[in-house]
């Protein structure tokens, strides 16, 4: 089978932050213990997923931003901010609030489009705006302006006591080049590539020119790089069972089985794609792996954790990751 001829350079992870609706600070807790561990383990990227009226994360900033002050070294992603529900003035100053704190070490992640369930919460979010609200590219484009340092306002200087800027601030120098968008068309690869930002493609692609899930990322991964990108980072599910009990090797199993299905076909007006979860020893998913045409393509990963483990499975699928399957594709920690 075909083998890439460079090894993995860097490996991360990606969590839901799942937690129970009745004791949500050991759910939050939870996920700060994991990327505290992928620290120890010498991941070189934590990346955590957002969930607005869910029960996962719903402020993922402020979630890394504690991250922050309990890592040394890791780097902290989003993966991925909805910009839907975000003021991008406000959202690029708790950005570059959070890497100031980390050291320069944050990665955000971002995505466009309208909130999902839109009719049923627009009135909530944008009560007076909701029919008016650009949900495009222009959402983007105006966030790495601010992140940029870019002006905001045409007022500066001091005004009494009070010193003001025109452009946001905290400004921390490097972010925008840490930016990252999570594209699943070729259309948001294209993009993403001319304006100058990094991508981010996961288990879910919208089929366009292939219905075969490889060859399509691939094709995202080829237009973002025609089109000037970046660096690119690949996210699918994995789930080693080196060192899994059989109780978890079989729950591991039966996860990935249920949701195999939805990976047979394309679904929905926008025929969107699910790439299949990889269980199994680190040397299956290695050879797995090595086959997929868009990983021969990526020296980044952000492997995705299951969303409904319990913490001991998160450890040890993390340790498995980082002590068999990352140096069986060539990756050594950091």
């Amino acid at each position: 089978m075909p083998r890439k001829s460079e090894p993995l350079r860097k490996l991360g992870f990606l969590t839901i932050g799942l937690f129970d609706e009745h004791d949500p600070a050991r759910g939050h807790r939870s996920t700060l213990d994991v990327i505290a561990l992928g620290e120890e383990l010498g991941f070189d990227s934590a990346w955590v997923r957002h969930r607005h009226l869910q029960f996962g994360i719903s402020s993922p900033v402020a979630v890394l931003a504690a991250a922050s002050q309990r890592t040394s070294r890791i780097s902290l992603g989003t993966a991925v901010i909805p910009l839907g529900w975000e003021n991008p003035l406000r959202l690029a100053e708790d950005l570059a609030t959070v890497d100031v704190l980390s050291g320069g070490r944050l990665n955000p992640g971002v995505s466009v489009g309208p909130p999902m369930h839109y009719d049923d919460v627009k009135h909530a979010l944008y009560p007076e705006t909701a029919d008016a609200e650009n949900f495009g590219y222009d959402r983007v484009r105006r966030l790495l302006d601010f992140v940029g340092g870019e002006k905001v306002t045409d007022f500066s200087g001091t005004e009494g006591i009070e010193v003001w800027s025109d452009r946001v601030q905290p400004h921390s120098p490097g972010l925008r080049d840490r930016m990252w968008y999570g594209g699943g068309s070729l259309r948001s690869a294209a993009w993403a590539g001319e304006h100058g930002m990094n991508l981010l493609t996961s288990n879910v692609v919208q089929a366009e020119e292939s219905e075969d899930f490889a060859e399509t990322q691939l094709s995202h991964v080829r237009t973002f790089r025609e089109h000037g990108g970046g660096r690119v980072s690949q996210g699918l599910v994995v789930i080693p069972t080196d060192s899994a009990t059989p109780e978890q090797r079989a729950k591991y199993r039966d996860y990935v089985d249920r949701r195999t299905p939805r990976t047979a076909a394309p679904a929905g007006a926008r025929r969107m794609m699910f790439a299949r979860d990889l269980v199994g020893t680190s040397a299956e998913i290695a050879a797995q792996l090595h086959a997929h045409l868009a990983f021969q393509e990526v020296d980044e990963v952000a492997f995705a954790l299951p969303f409904s483990f319990d913490h001991a499975d998160y450890v040890q699928i993390l340790t498995d990751v980082a002590t068999k399957l990352g140096p069986e594709l060539g990756w050594q920690p950091s």
